[in-house]
């Protein structure tokens, strides 16, 4: 009797002992420390975000972008990429997610005057150790999946310019620098045994630099050139007009009824993101969403005709996000 009790005590001790043990393997996985803060990403809800309040503020003097001079003895090698307004993929838990803001990017090299060979953990440790010494934090470091990769190639279309990651074949690793003020820094790079690439953005919200046309600027433009360049806006992926829209559209009203002789053609245009198919539509959709508009205010419809042409003929880099919104636009066309 005495041993049956002892050996179901022993029993019971390591069932408990185990419990303790597998509670102290499911602490967080994705925990960082600066100093004595720890900073633990959220639980993967899918989505790929973290809780960039768990990330402790850096009020370290970091300068304007973009930030970090080069390790000594490697430099850039083209001319860097920088633009007051872009997007990019960071990958936060292995998603691409994108962030807008100021963007800085560009491969990196041995200068020509560096007779050493390139060393990969020179160039990764250089920036591991300035960034970590101005409270950066590093949120990722592996490989992302082709999954992934095959899910944003149609958004992320500057994939191969200048200081572009090989997420492909390479890790890379990911950094943020929180600020008191919201502008956060994101960093990101990557080596190989030739070459590296470092990308840095730091947010900022997008500024509309678009003004509408009035009635006197768009009868200037068709006297002068025949074509005149609205950007007008409609909701995400559709064709219905916001207010403002609408306003430019009573714009585009006002010159047909001052010149009962004047007949347009109204042609729709897209940015390139998503398929050719769908833009092409898109755009007709919103020609046509114009046309209505106009005809509502009792303009004959056959002195208008609608048409879209989908991405075809950018006026602008379709690559940044400032050259995505001026290549969504409507021309007005002399017919």
């Amino acid at each position: 009797m005495k041993k049956t009790l002892i050996i179901s005590s022993i029993g019971a001790l390591l069932v408990a002992c185990n419990k303790k043990a597998e509670q102290k393997t499911d602490a967080p996985k994705d925990t960082v420390t600066i100093g004595n803060t720890a900073a633990t990403e959220k639980p993967s809800d899918g989505t790929g975000n973290f809780d960039i309040n768990s990330v402790p503020v850096s009020t370290a003097e970091v300068g304007e972008l973009p930030f970090f001079s080069f390790p000594k003895g490697l430099n850039f090698q083209n001319k860097p990429v920088q633009r007051s307004y872009d997007m990019l993929f960071f990958p936060l838990k292995g998603v691409m997610i994108p962030i807008e803001g100021k963007v800085w990017k560009t491969y990196v090299v041995n200068e020509k005057s560096n007779k050493e060979e390139w060393s990969l953990p020179y160039f990764l440790k250089s920036y591991d150790d300035a960034i970590t010494k101005v409270g950066g934090v590093k949120i990722f470091d592996g490989k992302v999946s082709q999954q992934e990769l095959d899910r944003i190639k149609e958004e992320a279309r500057y994939f191969g310019e200048e200081g572009s990651i090989d997420y492909w074949n390479e890790p890379v690793k990911v950094y943020v620098i929180r600020r008191q003020n919201g502008d956060d820094i994101y960093i990101q790079l990557y080596g190989n045994t030739a070459t590296g690439a470092i990308q840095i953005l730091q947010k900022a919200p997008f500024e509309q630099t678009i003004s509408i046309l009035k009635s006197d600027e768009i009868k200037k433009a068709l006297d002068a050139t025949g074509k005149a360049i609205l950007h007008i806006n409609f909701d995400t992926d559709k064709a219905s007009l916001k207010p403002d829209g609408k306003t430019a559209v009573d714009e585009i009203t006002k010159v047909l009824k001052n010149d009962n002789n004047l007949k347009l053609a109204i042609n729709g245009y897209t940015d390139n993101s998503g398929n050719d198919a769908h833009n092409l539509q898109l755009s007709k959709d919103r020609a046509t969403a114009v046309l209505n508009a106009i005809t509502t205010s009792g303009i004959d419809k056959a002195r208008l005709s609608a048409e879209g042409f989908g991405s075809k003929t950018p006026i602008a880099d379709n690559s940044s996000e400032e050259g995505k919104a001026q290549n969504r636009r409507v021309e007005l066309v002399k017919k």
